[in-house]
């Protein structure tokens, strides 16, 4: 029982902030659908693109936290404090490169989404905007992750909190023209975003200096720099390849959407709107995912093999109990809750269909994405990689095509492409982290 309480200790701050971060999210689109059908569909689209701009980040952040657990785990904090130090040297030049990239290849991203001419100009201003923020956005996936991999779970949510308070106050003040502000419409939504992301970086930053994270000694002359940063990059561009594997994958799924022979403006709509309660339920599977990883880093570190194996399967089965649990409670109000989030009706009984799908598959995701989590602790995100592209690419795009254009010729045909590539992708999951060695990824001491 003792791990149990351990896990519930590094989960529930984890859990707490994911609702927060859901809560995003769903404040975004609840506003875009009070601004009409239009806005709530681009809004839906390009918050997806943007964690495609942000996978480099993303990727950084898991190898950062496989190589710090296991530094922590091992004892050694000089280590530690060295590799935040090179994850914040890497993230803010990375994070102005993909910046500068977006922006020069912005019209092409576009293109390839396949988005309808009449909503095009919003989609365009809430790209650029979103665009702007990518470097603090970098720098702050990565700090959050510098204190998730040292066990200090509370310093994120405090984080996620202020950041969900500026995102929200912008929204409504700005979106709809509350407390006297103007009302800028979608973008206010883009700006208040920009704002709450820059507020949560400074804070992070605020935090890593007040608890001595972030010292001196922080960063490490070149020669380490040459010994160190072959294992952050071993970790992390299998990672950063999975990423964007993953998320074009929902950007092919989205262009799917959006040239449906039949309604695929509401289709994208209820989509969006599906996502955002949908997303209740798999962040706080992410939470689960971050504690997978820590613990699993830090038995690594340890040289516990035996031990990291038993406790990435006890934190998905914490994990799978709790969020199965959520979404029988949830399913009971769906439909006032597809109401709220989506006034329009046709939008509505769109979202409610997806959710249809996708809420079914929640015993099979949920054990996907917690064990991925516990191979990234490990350093074994080649294998995350291999099962995460293989289900969307060999298996959800073409099957979401087959059924969505050819045989239903509706949204429906996606929606149960999506059901049957998460049974595919768990099963495949299962096979790696069962028989497959990957604590042979873990660091080696010197």
């Amino acid at each position: 029982m003792e791990i149990y309480k351990t896990i519930w200790r590094l989960a529930w701050p984890q859990v707490l902030m994911m609702f927060f971060h859901f809560l995003i999210g769903f404040v975004d689109v609840w506003v875009a659908g009070r601004l009409g059908r239009d806005v709530q569909a681009c809004m839906g689209l390009i918050t997806q693109a943007l964690f495609f701009f942000l996978v480099v980040a993303l990727a950084i952040a898991n190898g950062s936290v496989a190589a710090i657990s296991q530094s922590l785990g091992a004892g050694l904090r000089k280590r530690t404090q060295r590799y935040i130090g090179l994850g914040l040297e890497t993230g803010i030049v990375l994070g102005v490169v993909i910046l500068g990239l977006g922006v020069v290849f912005e019209d092409l991203f576009l293109d390839l989404l396949q988005i309808p001419e009449t909503i095009l100009p919003i989609a365009r201003y809430l790209l650029r905007v979103y665009l702007y923020i990518l470097p603090a956005y970098y720098l702050f996936a990565i700090t959050n992750a510098f204190f998730r991999a040292q066990k200090k779970v509370l310093f994120p949510l405090f984080a996620m909190m202020i950041v969900t308070s500026v995102n929200t106050a912008g929204d409504f003040g700005l979106g709809l023209g509350l407390w006297g502000l103007p009302g800028l419409g979608y973008k206010g939504l883009a700006w208040s975003t920009f704002a709450s992301i820059l507020c949560g970086t400074v804070f992070n930053f605020w935090l890593l200096i007040r608890a001595k994270m972030l010292v001196r000694q922080s960063f490490a002359p070149w020669r380490w720099i040459k010994r160190a940063w072959p294992y952050l990059f071993q970790v992390a561009w299998p990672a950063g390849l999975m990423q964007i594997v993953w998320h074009s994958a929902y950007m092919a799924l989205y262009a799917i959407v959006a040239s449906l022979p039949r309604n695929s403006v509401v289709a994208l709509a209820g989509m969006s709107a599906g996502i955002r309660v949908e997303s209740f339920l798999f962040l706080p599977g992410f939470a689960f995912n971050f504690t997978a990883s820590i613990l699993v880093g830090h038995y690594l570190g340890a040289r516990d093999m035996v031990g990291a194996k038993k406790v990435g399967y006890r934190v998905m089965f914490l994990g799978l109990t709790l969020v199965s649990l959520m979404t029988i409670l949830l399913w009971l109000a769906i439909e006032p809750i597809a109401g709220f989030i989506a006034p329009d009706l046709q939008v509505k009984m769109e979202a409610i269909n997806y959710l249809k799908y996708n809420m079914a598959a929640i015993p099979f995701l949920l054990p996907a994405i917690i064990l991925g989590g516990a191979l990234t602790g490990a350093g074994a995100t080649i294998y995350q990689m291999i099962v995460m592209g293989t289900s969307a690419w060999l298996v959800r795009i073409p099957l979401a095509y087959f059924l969505g254009h050819i045989y239903f010729e509706q949204a429906k045909g996606v929606w149960l492409a999506m059901f049957l590539s998460m049974i595919f992708q768990a099963g495949l999951m299962f096979y790696f982290y069962q028989f497959k060695d990957w604590a042979r990824f873990a660091m080696r001491r010197n």
